[in-house]
């Protein structure tokens, strides 16, 4: 079965403007054209929700490219996923210390937030953090 790009867009509610993006990245291929409208394998379908995933989750669209190969199933590497889901706990662990935090401060009997001592923990931690360098993302 084939789907013409406005057909693709309303099963998967990805703007034609991203498909055609996703095209020239190499994500996604049309099977031909009927008119000027391109066509895609239904195929198309699944591999926009691996890439919804593969975004959702942090990955760069070179990374989520690298795990399709030509013709076959998606190979995907499972050392990048431990490697991204270890990620994605320190951050975790990160954002629920400042939800934490931020809680104790909003409730804290002290007369100012400056005289909070989890408050002033937060500001130190943050003070830190982006005294950090940053480390530049690959391009997507």
């Amino acid at each position: 079965m084939s789907l013409e790009i406005s057909e693709v867009v309303r099963q998967s509610g990805v703007p034609a403007s991203t498909l055609r993006f996703y095209e020239e990245k190499g994500l996604i291929v049309p099977i031909g054209r009927r008119g000027q409208r391109r066509v895609f394998d239904a195929g198309v379908l699944e591999r926009l929700a691996l890439i919804a995933l593969g975004r959702a989750a942090g990955f760069s669209l070179d990374e989520i490219g690298a795990v399709f190969v030509p013709g076959g199933q998606p190979r995907i590497d499972r050392t990048m996923l431990a490697d991204k889901a270890d990620a994605l706990d320190q951050t975790i662990r990160k954002l629920t210390a400042m939800r934490d935090g931020l809680r104790h401060a909003a409730a804290c009997p002290a007369p100012s937030h400056m005289e909070c001592p989890t408050f002033r923990k937060i500001l130190g931690l943050a003070a830190a953090q982006q005294a950090q360098p940053r480390r530049r993302r690959p391009p997507t």
